[in-house]
């Protein structure tokens, strides 16, 4: 019976599979297919503290700013809203797929505004990203400034 259950459960997903494969052309990237969210046009993303340049101490208390927009938890579907992302010592993620989660891509889907971070002596790197829904970038991305701190 259980064996039944698997092949099944096997059956459906290469069939699944093989359809999202046959709705791309060969050689043709997918992830370009992902539906953005319109945004306004006036909104603004930035990091109000650390300030660029700043020298601090860990742990590091990072408060996020959002202008033209309203904040909204990961999955609530309300117009012109979205989450923060924290990007850490990384490159802006790509527009065309979700917002990675890791490390260096943290995800604040709950609607959260700040965070503390503990990070190692040295040169540091902040930048917010902000996601819809499903953690993609609206169109267009709203992005803020890269802020480079010093931690002692």
């Amino acid at each position: 019976m259980i064996a039944c259950v698997r092949l099944a459960t096997l059956a459906i997903l290469v069939v699944t599979l093989g359809a999202f494969a046959a709705r791309a052309e060969p050689g043709e990237d997918q992830t370009a297919t992902i539906p953005r969210t319109a945004r306004p046009p006036d909104a603004k993303l930035y990091i109000i503290s650390p300030q660029n340049g700043e020298t601090v101490t860990s742990p590091v208390t990072v408060r996020f700013g959002l202008s033209g927009m309203g904040v909204a938890p990961a999955g609530v579907a309300t117009p012109d809203t979205g989450h923060h992302h924290l990007i850490v010592d990384a490159p802006t993620p790509s527009a065309d797929a979700p917002i990675p989660k890791d490390e260096k891509h943290i995800h604040f889907g709950g609607g959260q505004t700040e965070t503390t971070l503990s990070l190692t002596p040295g040169t540091h790197t902040l930048q917010l990203v902000l996601g819809d829904k499903d953690h993609v970038m609206q169109s267009p991305p709203l992005v803020s400034e890269t802020v480079t701190i010093t931690v002692k």
